[in-house]
């Protein structure tokens, strides 16, 4: 029977009583006999109708309808359908006879009758809201009969003694009302197809299409109805909407050469019946109008339109041709809308208005196309059609949202447009371009530009469409003349303020469109004046406080562009001479809005600065705007005391401290070094003051706390620190010239700072802000070990870190090489940090490229006595540090390539402690952020493979070089970015020179997309060297991970925790690589090539399996991997379907893990498996043993629903894990598949075949450790009908000694169950005996009875016991579910009855049930364990009573 009547084949049939009886008596062997005798019978019970439905001529009441389906399927399970014809057929022909008719004809009219009766019966009415409705499907117990009727007439057919035609003219004489689903179980039963139907029946497609219709409004009825049965009508409403649109799509759009025919008329039959269904969408959807009430019957039609119709009724050039066609009846159904009413309500039909039915309609018939596709199909449409307008546009920007290719594709068809347009002075293009890129700008910027824009870049330059001439450009002012009418009136502000580019003899024309337009926004009332330099198509005109809302939002826009360009953006240029009313009275008032200016010019200060320099600010106004700042500064100050002074003196202490420090400026700038000191210490006195927190003694220490979150509150204290700062760095710049008069002022300087706790708090506090403000910080702090911890605070993360890094770090090393001069290398070292050092040597190269052509080399003597010249002549300054201190970026670009050439710094550099390792490069660009580098994407990737391939692979190894080894250098960046995403403490100390302190970036938005690609450009360059690079890069995967997990020295779960961290780290460059590293195809003796899949084996057995938790299966993208691996290295093999049939079959014995993780993604599997078999092998099928999958899941599959069909030959762990998926997919055991299943099981058992039997205790070994899941990983609670399968599983094998080998701790005694350890978490695994007692405990009595009487119980019992008992001291018990499930027990609990069971088993065994060498073995485990289980084993089951022939049965 058809998967339809799924719901009722788990009941008997007359077939199954007649086998049954067969059985049940021996003594009638002979068939024929048996069937005569039936004959006899059935002659004298000639009722052929009823004969035919298997049941009472009368029809069933209500209430036993279910019981007589029952009935039937009882008797109709096991009779072969052979013995089901002979009987009916003699007793058709003698009735035949009779009548003198043929068999043919009373078999049609036998069940023709019999149909009438089921399905056209009064009462086939249902309740739905209190009134009468005609039913649309059939009931339950109408579909149990027709079923059986349509099972009958089928046998009937294969005998020959049916004809489904006749039956159909019969049918349809007096048939006045037809049930659509009548039509499907005829075609699904194959008995008549739905093609025919239609090319018989002239009303076919009237009464097809009401039946669509009524089963697409159909809702369930209000009246009691149980929720399975509600889901069963529902399964079969949407199985016979599928199956009847699948055959009209196949029938109406399958290509047809042939002359017109009836395969001709079918097929414009198809077409009209699908063009009425969506015609009734389309009319439904204008009379919603939004509303959500009636749409689901237009949703069950749309869900309809899918791919999935793509099968055996329709081919996918038939389900294209069928989408393209309903695409564009769709664009141009009922074109009632002018291209005037277009223009004019355009803005209403963006994709947020557009009803979502319509935008669903939209993305189901443009799935199978691509972009490209649909815009030519929508070109073409426009070109040759009347369209739709509204739906043209919706269906426009639904591609737009939901495409992201799709806007260089409409962009590219605009070009094609307006340059057709304007070569033919086509109106039609023209409309066409400008409708659909206003669509598009309807959307937003993120899915297409601006209409401003999009209109600049088309019409703005000489070079535009219209620029080459007279014509042209009169062209496309008619062409906006004649839309001024009709336009919105933010397009009219776009033509005005963005105007087509015109040549100055043509003037004149424009100024007639200009003058046509404003009158225009006169007659609206709308004044352009008062619009937004930026664009606003929001179509919202004349709203309270529109305007200055305007006016703000073009100030911050404004702004914005500023920071981003540093210059005046030509928006604001324009509008200060063409819109000067709007520019001064708008714009100005609300970017001079008084406040207390900062002390230090911020972005809004430096804009304004540059507009006044541009004089486009009037004098008056900016004076005005001074001067209310000034008021604003002054009411400030009167609501706060800022100052404080200190013991009884009137005088300000920032005063006093301005002048001592202006006095000891003085002194560092004429050298009177004597004096340094008094003026130091007046400067401590003062600073003691203000900051009375000092030491009282020298030896006393105090905790620095730095708040870098919390802004400084005391201004006072703000403008000290500001204060020393100042004096510090004019002191540095006074002192450097030349820069060898230092002394040891700055040492003294920074004593006297340290003093004082608070000040330095407040100090670092500042400095950490003005790093993170890119201000230019203090470069030069030697005397103390602050150096090292502000460079470790410069970052070097995005475009303007690395700026002000390099800035910094210039003026730093370049101090330091000045102050150093005269000095040798040894001693320069300590004037020089080597983080910074370091910075410059990855920061230089990677922002400079000519720094790139010039490599760092230790200079020679000569060199080092005449520096070179640099930059076309320019000498090294001593003083170009001083440089980087300015904003221009010219200066910092020269100050940095001098140092770069400078001979001492690449003399410095190539010192051990200075030099850059591959590593700490890794680290740092690994860290980038690329939204925010520096680099374009073309330039990083640039940047990267010169410091690959040029600086660091051909370098020398003992200068941090590769030496031309790139194993060596594919080695380290798999190091880095594993490093990365593990963020190990290591990473962070080897890498703190370049600003890698603190937590661990996300990788998020980072360069490792950008380093990944460079490991696989190595890599492929490696498998171009052939068999031996492939093995190389394997060897290389496979050590780097041995190594990074064996290194690993935390313990216990701190060290799994490790290891799977590890672990995921490396699945995710794995999965970057080729899958084809993973398998190598080797040369056997014979020279042919054959799979090595032995280290993919050991690899999954050994790392991958600890990442299968909680599901006791392998990742999807581990398991995809390592089978595309497989096969396509198999490419390389002469017979590559042998090779993976050979390296498969040891998948299940040495690898069941991967076996059962395939079994469980088969689903997802299978295309990708397919695609790539038939890319390597044409179109050959999957080699033997991966196809024997599918057939396993099927054969599982079936045996959930109905008998157990044979075993397909394949090993039991697949068969088991196909039972245990199906299983899993079927929701548990309840109700009658449960019961199926159960069936299956004991079936199983009964085959008394070892092989089934291993396939029971397989799944038993599934079921527990899905069990074992819900109690490790609460969130599995879909897992928690695993106990009641163990349950069902015991019941069947308990008497079997081989499911206590899956409790076995040591894999040598688990006999062929070995695959169990290698199948699952080793934490599952320690936890076996608890799973054995946890399922064990709550079996009942009578079963644990049988499970003590079986062989080898109570040396499993015992020994689960002692494991259990060592979990319990050890602590190792698992935690429970915070709900825990109803029968579950406390650890404590469990180990206190399974203690129980366990005396109560020892004294009710047998003494010869244990070996000499199990009993001492049992004796020795629980004498420390448990004294009393010992003693009890001594009791009853001591040496005199032991059997010693058993040591040689076990």
């Amino acid at each position: 029977m058809s998967l339809n009547l799924s719901s009722v084949s788990q009941k008997r049939t007359l077939e199954s009583i007649l086998a049954g009886r067969v059985t049940k008596r021996p003594k009638v062997e002979d068939t024929k006999e048996l069937q005569e005798a039936a004959i006899q019978l059935l002659y004298r019970h000639q009722n052929i109708s009823g004969l035919l439905s298997e049941v009472v001529i009368q029809r069933p009441s209500a209430d036993t309808c279910v019981e007589k389906a029952e009935q039937k399927q009882t008797v109709s399970e096991f009779l072969p359908s052979a013995l089901t014809g002979s009987l009916l057929l003699p007793v058709l022909k003698r009735q035949a006879d009779k009548l003198g008719v043929s068999v043919v004809a009373l078999s049609v009219r036998t069940v023709l009758k019999r149909l009438r009766m089921t399905c056209n019966d009064d009462d086939d009415y249902e309740a739905k809201e209190g009134i009468g409705v005609k039913r649309v499907l059939l009931t339950s117990c109408q579909r149990v009969q027709l079923c059986s009727l349509l099972l009958s007439a089928r046998e009937l057919l294969s005998l020959g003694a049916f004809c489904p035609k006749l039956f159909w003219q019969e049918y349809t004489k007096h048939q006045t009302q037809y049930k659509l689903e009548v039509a499907h179980h005829l075609y699904a039963q194959d008995i008549l197809s739905i093609k025919y139907i239609l090319e018989s029946d002239a009303e076919a497609r009237v009464w097809m299409v009401a039946g669509l219709k009524a089963l697409c409004s159909r809702t369930s009825p209000q009246a009691q109805q149980e929720e399975v049965q509600v889901e069963e009508e529902r399964d079969i409403q949407q199985a016979v909407l599928s199956s009847v649109v699948g055959v009209l799509v196949g029938s109406g759009f399958e290509e047809n050469k042939g002359p017109a025919g009836p395969s001709r008329r079918t097929s414009v039959t198809c077409c009209s019946i699908l063009d009425h269904m969506l015609c009734w969408l389309l009319d439904s959807l204008d009379m919603l109008q939004g509303q959500p009430c009636g749409e689901a019957a237009l949703e069950n039609w749309v869900q309809l339109l899918d791919a999935s119709l793509c099968g055996t009724s329709a081919s996918p050039e038939a389900l294209r041709r069928f989408f393209m066609h309903s695409l564009t009846q769709t664009l141009t159904y009922k074109p009632r809308l002018k291209v005037s009413d277009a223009i004019a309500m355009q803005n209403e039909w963006s994709f947020a208005k557009t009803s979502r039915l319509l935008t669903v309609l939209f993305r189901k018939l443009a799935i199978v196309f691509s972009v490209e596709d649909l815009l030519i199909q929508l070109q073409q449409v426009l070109e040759t059609h009347e369209v739709n307008w509204q739906n043209v546009l919706s269906f426009l920007s639904t591609l737009l949202v939901f495409n992201p290719n799709a806007q260089p594709c409409l962009r590219e068809m605009l070009g094609k447009l307006l340059a057709s347009a304007f070569e033919s002075y086509d109106l039609e293009n023209m409309i066409t371009a400008f409708l659909l890129a206003r669509q598009g700008a309807l959307e937003g910027p993120s899915f297409f530009p601006s209409y401003s824009e999009w209109f600049k870049l088309s019409f703005g330059g000489h070079s535009s469409y219209h620029g080459s001439s007279k014509k042209s450009l009169v062209f496309l002012l008619k062409f906006l003349s004649d839309l001024v009418p009709f336009d919105p009136p933010q397009y009219l502000k776009v033509h005005l303020l963005h105007p087509p580019y015109t040549a100055v003899k043509h003037r004149s024309l424009m100024q007639e469109y200009v003058s046509l337009a404003k009158t225009r926004l006169a007659d609206l009332k709308v004044s352009v004046e008062d619009m937004s330099m930026y664009e606003d198509v929001s179509g919202a005109t004349g709203e309270p406080g529109k305007h200055q809302c305007q006016a703000l939002q073009d100030v911050e826009r404004a702004l914005s562009l500023f920071r981003t360009t540093g210059r005046i953006s030509a928006t604001v240029m324009e509008a200060s001479i063409f819109r000067r009313p709007y520019f001064l009275n708008r714009f100005l008032p609300a970017l001079l809005t008084p406040r207390v200016l900062p002390l230090k010019a911020d972005l809004k200060m430096t804009f304004i600065d540059a507009l006044k320099k541009t004089e486009k600010i009037p004098a008056g106004q900016y004076s005005s705007y001074v001067e209310a700042c000034q008021r604003q500064r002054q009411q400030n100050k009167k609501g706060t005391s800022c100052i404080e002074k200190y013991d009884g003196d009137d005088s300000d202490p920032l005063d006093g401290l301005n002048v001592q420090l202006k006095a000891f400026r003085r002194l560092v700038r004429v050298g009177e070094d004597g004096e340094f000191s008094a003026q130091l210490a007046r400067i401590s006195h003062t600073l003691g003051v203000i900051f009375p927190d000092r030491a009282s003694g020298p030896d006393e220490q105090r905790v620095i706390k730095l708040h870098v979150d919390e802004p400084l509150t005391c201004k006072l204290h703000v403008k000290v620190v500001d204060s020393i700062l100042r004096t510090f760095c004019q002191c540095l710049l006074d002192a450097s010239s030349p820069p060898n008069r230092q002394s040891q002022w700055a040492a003294q300087y920074v004593d006297v700072l340290l003093g004082h706790t608070e000040l330095v708090s407040i100090l670092m506090h500042r400095l950490w802000d003005l790093f993170h403000n890119k201000m230019m910080p203090i470069v030069v702090f030697r005397p103390h070990p602050l150096t090292e911890a502000l460079s470790n605070a410069l970052l070097c993360n995005t475009q303007d870190n690395m700026l002000f890094c390099v800035r910094t770090s210039v003026a730093a090393v370049c101090y330091g090489i000045c102050r150093s001069n005269p000095l040798p290398l040894k001693e320069l070292q300590d004037y020089i940090p080597t983080g910074l050092v370091k910075k410059l040597l990855y920061l230089v190269p990677r922002l400079l490229p000519e720094a790139r052509r010039a490599p760092l080399s230790a200079p020679s003597p000569e060199t080092l006595r005449e520096p070179p010249p640099v930059d076309g002549g320019q000498e090294w300054d001593p003083r170009c540090w001083g440089g980087t201190a300015g904003t221009c970026v010219a200066t910092w670009r020269n100050s940095a390539l001098q140092l770069w050439r400078n001979p001492t710094f690449g003399q410095l550099a190539q010192l051990p402690q200075y030099r850059l390792s591959l590593s700490e490069w890794l680290a740092a660009e690994l860290r980038v952020q690329r939204n925010e580098d520096f680099l374009s994407d073309q330039d990083r990737q640039e940047y990267q493979r010169w410091a690959c391939m040029e600086c660091y692979l051909s370098g020398p190894v003992e200068q941090g070089g590769c030496g031309g080894d790139m194993r060596s250098l594919c080695t380290l960046i798999l190091n880095a970015i594993m490093d990365q995403q593990e963020g190990s403490p290591q990473d962070l100390l080897s890498n703190r020179s370049l600003g890698r302190s603190g937590p661990r970036l996300q990788d998020t938005g980072t360069c490792l997309p950008d380093i990944l690609s460079r490991l696989q450009e190595l890599v492929y360059e490696m498998q171009l060297s052939g068999h031996r690079g492939r093995e190389e890069v394997r060897q290389l995967l496979f050590e780097l991970l041995s190594v990074r997990c064996s290194s690993s020295d935390s313990q216990g779960i701190g060290r799994e925790l490790r290891l799977q961290q590890t672990l995921h780290a490396w699945n995710r460059v794995l999965l970057a690589l080729p899958a084809e590293l993973l398998v190598v195809a080797v040369r056997n003796a014979d020279q042919r090539w054959t799979l090595n899949f032995h280290s993919c084996i050991e690899h999954v057995n050994q790392y991958q399996r600890r990442l299968c938790s909680p599901a006791a299966v392998l990742p999807y993208h581990v398991t995809s991997h390592l089978l595309r691996g497989m096969l396509s290295a198999s490419a390389r093999c002469a017979s590559s379907s042998t090779e993976v049939n050979r390296a498969w079959s040891e998948v299940p014995l040495r690898c069941p893990l991967l076996l059962v993780s395939t079994v469980h993604w088969w689903s997802r599997l299978s295309p990708m498996l397919t695609s790539v078999w038939q890319r390597l092998r044409d179109e050959d099928p999957l080699p033997e043993l991966l196809k024997t999958i599918p057939d396993c899941l099927h054969w599982a599959l079936v045996s959930q629903q109905a008998a157990l069909s044979p075993l397909p030959e394949a090993p039991a762990l697949l068969l088991a894990a196909s039972l245990h998926l199906a299983r899993g997919g079927q929701g548990g055991l309840q109700g009658k598949k449960g019961q199926a299943f159960r069936e299956t099981l004991e079936t199983l058992v009964q085959t008394k075949d070892k092989h089934c039997t291993q396939v029971l205790v397989f799944l038993l070994f599934l079921c527990v450790t899905d069990t074992l899941a819900t109690v490790l990983y609460p969130e599995e609670s879909g897992r928690l009908g695993s106990r009641e399968m163990c349950t069902d599983l015991l019941t069947v094998l308990v008497d079997s000694q081989d499911w206590h080998l899956i409790f076995k701790i040591q894999p040598a005694d688990q006999g062929p169950y070995q695959a169990v350890t290698m199948a699952t978490l080793d934490e599952y695994t320690r936890l076996r005996s608890f799973a054995f007692y946890s399922v064990l405990l709550e079996q009942s009595p009578e079963l644990l009875k049988r499970a003590v009487l079986c062989p080898g119980f109570l040396h499993t019992a015992v020994l689960c016991y002692a494991y259990l008992f060592k979990l319990f001291l050890d602590g190792h018990t698992p935690n429970l579910l915070a709900e825990p499930h109803i029968n579950q027990m406390e650890p404590s609990q469990i180990l206190d009855q399974a203690r129980q069971f366990l005396l109560r088993t020892i004294s009710q065994t047998r003494p010869t049930a244990l070996s000499s060498s199990q009993y001492s073995q049992l004796e020795s485990l629980c004498a420390e364990l448990d004294p009393e289980v010992a003693a009890a084993l001594s009791t009853h089951l001591g040496p005199a009573g032991l059997s010693q022939e058993m040591d040689f049965l076990l």
